[in-house]
């Protein structure tokens, strides 16, 4: 039943970097769209762990149709925690969104949905889904509401048919909220990684594994992946 309705729905690009927030989008998408998975790398530290916790959700929900590519500039281009390792990606300090961290790659998700649009155009599909979050986050500029309000504009003036769509279910959700439909759907958190600056064990202190701890926990069930430090510790040294 459920993949006679996807057949039915049409294809539905999804951007997938591996952590909660997509996996959840993704299966959002898997359920009511023929869900065509798009991963970047782009030079970040976290590069082969976030590339097979996409794979790992793709296989857990059923989505064949996949792509992983590669962006070499944002590297090259620097400026952020996540791309250059001669900054250091800091701990949470308590004032999270309170200013744009160092961990922010500059204007990021524009070069993700640009590949996004190109496929969806390939693929014949009018929808790409995304998931960004405003609430409980660090306050990136390009997860605002206006931003994919902009960018929607831009798809419909320089597409073909201008038809495709960016659409944002998550963005407007607290991260407790998020666990919580992802637990409805059957997302597969216990194969996500969020963590900004380790591959083995998630390091428990950075802004996205805070914010990942807090969500969890105040949605009253246990986070499924490993952690370096406590979570205790983690959550009081945040704040």
């Amino acid at each position: 039943m459920k993949e006679a309705k996807a057949q039915a729905a049409g294809p539905a690009v999804v951007l997938l970097s591996g952590g909660m927030d997509s996996c959840v989008c993704a299966a959002l998408a898997a359920r009511d769209f023929e869900a065509a998975a798009l991963h970047v790398s782009y030079g970040q530290r976290t590069e082969e762990r976030e590339l097979r916790a996409f794979e790992g959700i793709c296989d857990r929900l059923g989505i064949r149709r996949r792509l992983a590519v590669r962006n070499e500039a944002l590297a090259e281009i620097g400026g952020s925690a996540l791309t250059d390792a001669s900054i250091a990606v800091p701990d949470a300090d308590g004032k999270i969104g309170h200013s744009i961290p160092i961990t922010y790659v500059p204007f990021r998700n524009a070069h993700f949905l640009a590949a996004a649009v190109s496929w969806a155009e390939v693929l014949g599909a009018d929808k790409i889904f995304i998931g960004a979050v405003e609430q409980d986050s660090s306050g990136y500029p390009d997860c605002r509401p206006e931003y994919y309000r902009a960018f929607n504009e831009v798809i419909r003036a320089g597409t073909r048919e201008g038809r495709i769509e960016i659409t944002t279910p998550l963005i407007g959700m607290r991260k407790s909220e998020i666990v919580r439909l992802g637990l409805e759907l059957g997302a597969p958190f216990d194969l996500t990684w969020s963590c900004y600056s380790r591959q083995d064990r998630a390091c428990g202190v950075c802004e996205s594994c805070v914010l990942r701890l807090r969500a969890f926990q105040a949605a009253g069930v246990p986070d499924p992946i490993p952690y370096a430090a406590p979570v205790s510790a983690a959550s009081s040294r945040a704040g």
